[in-house]
């Protein structure tokens, strides 16, 4: 009786976890289309309300400006509540706040991007320490899955916003998208999330273990930063970008970030493959060669099929590289991770809202977004010294 007793409370557990992130699965889905949706749309917006670059850069600003005070409430949630405080109310303040983002005015369309921006601040830093607490040595494997569900929402965001534009169904679709986000963090709030297991270790074996020093942590810090704030600039301003860089004959140049994102999906569905055989090291220094040279290629094209091409690219190198820095946190922080993370996803915040303005600074100075996109490609080589000042390899 006692051990068909200990079979089943894991078992019940396990299948626990797994409905949950089953669930957490399809939170990122709408979390990715929500988040993403101002860069397709930015040629549309710029029109609507005749805005100039450094104008249009506040949309970006203004979601990850309130992203950066949903960490800070996230990051408390969590550590005094747990996460599913955190998690159901971002998905439902994402839900509420692209509901409304197609408003009447460019004010009134701000706020929306900032309530939805506040609850993206919520659910990102919930969704992705829970994923590594509860999954152990498979955290960076999990981790990828989540964050590929995350891709998928995103490479959606793009076809979808050119199909509301041609059908004039823009506010249609941003009510049924977010109607079953609110649902989603109403399921949730029934599931059991309890606290996510963590590796029992012998007190010698902590004691011994790495931890991060003050110059670790700003180096992996600096890592969220560069690579959330390069991420961004790329996708937001790739529509806008394509569509001065060649000629078209309708608005398919709102794809430009689709390709993208297809990249970042396809490259994190072989990352999770590639990482069960090779160090995260290699694929993460690889990965950011491997977008450096896209960004290039995507700065400099003239035709839509190059242009496309060094999106794809650029996001097939940047696939790998937050889950591997997400592995990293909670692998040198361990149960720590849940305040630590708090900082780290509030540089990633800080990066994604600063970077893309900056993009649309530069390009109004020197009149020219080509210019402007320089600021994605200087992100990679900032995370290529990073990554070597911090020798993850020696942190093991």
């Amino acid at each position: 009786m006692m051990l068909s007793e200990t079979q089943t409370v894991p078992a019940t557990r396990n299948s626990a976890q797994n409905l949950i992130f089953l669930i957490l699965c399809g939170g990122f889905i709408v979390n990715g289309i929500i988040i993403t949706f101002a860069g397709p749309m930015l040629p549309f917006l710029k029109e609507r309300w005749n805005l100039n670059d450094t104008q249009a850069g506040l949309f970006s600003l203004v979601q990850f400006s309130a992203s950066l005070a949903g960490v800070f409430i996230s990051s408390a949630l969590v550590s005094a509540k747990g996460f599913k405080p955190a998690v159901t109310l971002g998905l439902a303040l994402m839900g509420v706040g692209f509901a409304i983002f197609n408003a009447p005015s460019f004010a009134l369309a701000l706020l929306a991007c900032g309530i939805f921006g506040l609850g993206y601040g919520l659910v990102t830093p919930g969704i992705n320490l829970w994923v590594g607490e509860s999954y152990g040595d498979r955290r960076a494997t999990a981790l990828n899955i989540i964050n590929l569900t995350w891709g998928l929402g995103a490479i959606c965001s793009s076809p979808l916003a050119m199909w509301a534009q041609r059908e004039s169904h823009v506010s249609l679709l941003m009510y049924l998208v977010g109607a079953f986000c609110v649902l989603l963090a109403l399921a949730l709030l029934r599931m059991p999330f309890g606290k996510p297991p963590k590796e029992d270790k012998p007190a010698s074996q902590e004691t011994s273990a790495f931890t991060p020093g003050l110059g670790g942590a700003i180096l992996l810090g600096m890592l969220f930063f560069v690579y959330v704030g390069t991420e961004n600039s790329t996708s937001y301003w790739a529509a806008e970008h394509a569509r001065r860089a060649a000629n078209w004959a309708t608005n398919t140049f709102t794809l430009a970030q689709m390709f993208f994102f297809a990249g970042l999906l396809g490259g994190r569905g072989l990352a999770a493959a590639i990482l069960l055989k090779l160090k995260d090291v290699p694929v993460a220094i690889g990965g950011i060669l491997l977008a450096a040279a896209g960004l290039a290629i995507f700065i400099t094209a003239h035709s839509p099929a190059i242009l496309f091409g060094g999106a794809l690219q650029a996001g097939l190198g940047l696939s790998s590289l937050y889950p591997i820095y997400i592995a990293w946190l909670s692998k040198w922080f361990g149960a720590r991770a849940r305040k630590v993370g708090g900082l780290m996803f509030a540089l990633a915040a800080a990066g994604a809202s600063t970077m893309p303005t900056l993009v649309g600074v530069v390009s109004r100075y020197c009149q020219s977004l080509r210019i402007g996109m320089m600021v994605p490609l200087i992100g990679c080589a900032a995370m290529l010294a990073a990554i070597g000042l911090l020798r993850p390899n020696t942190r093991a």
